[in-house]
């Protein structure tokens, strides 16, 4: 059963770090790109970064770029979000997913896990 389950959220200050986990489980995910996207209250679901299924290749958001890193543990199917420098807009519910790239604009896959909530305090 493909499962995907995100983890390592909480209440942090600006200017704080974080680091997101997801592990992903079942063989939809092998040899995919992965994503994270994020939620605000009252805001659409956005992309955050994607990763290829090497590693040879990371994309991110203008509002992220700099402060986030993604990274991929193939061999424990997983999928890290290392957030540095946080701010208050930065506080949403993120999720990870399968991503694909569609004219310019990058798309999660159709079943998404439960986020895990980062909020962060100015």
């Amino acid at each position: 059963q493909e499962q995907l389950v995100e983890s390592g959220g909480g209440l942090v200050q600006a200017g704080g770090s974080l680091r997101l986990s997801c592990a992903a489980s079942g063989r939809t995910f092998i040899g995919r790109t992965m994503g994270w996207f994020r939620q605000a209250p009252g805001k659409e679901r956005e992309f955050v970064a994607a990763i290829t299924w090497t590693g040879s290749s990371t994309y991110y958001a203008d509002t992220v770029k700099g402060r986030f890193s993604i990274s991929r543990d193939n061999a424990k199917n997983t999928v890290f979000l290392q957030m540095n420098s946080l701010k208050p807009e930065d506080t949403a519910v993120y999720y990870c997913n399968l991503a694909r790239l569609e004219r310019s604009r990058w798309f999660g896959g159709d079943s998404w896990g439960q986020g895990t909530q980062v909020t962060v305090s100015s």
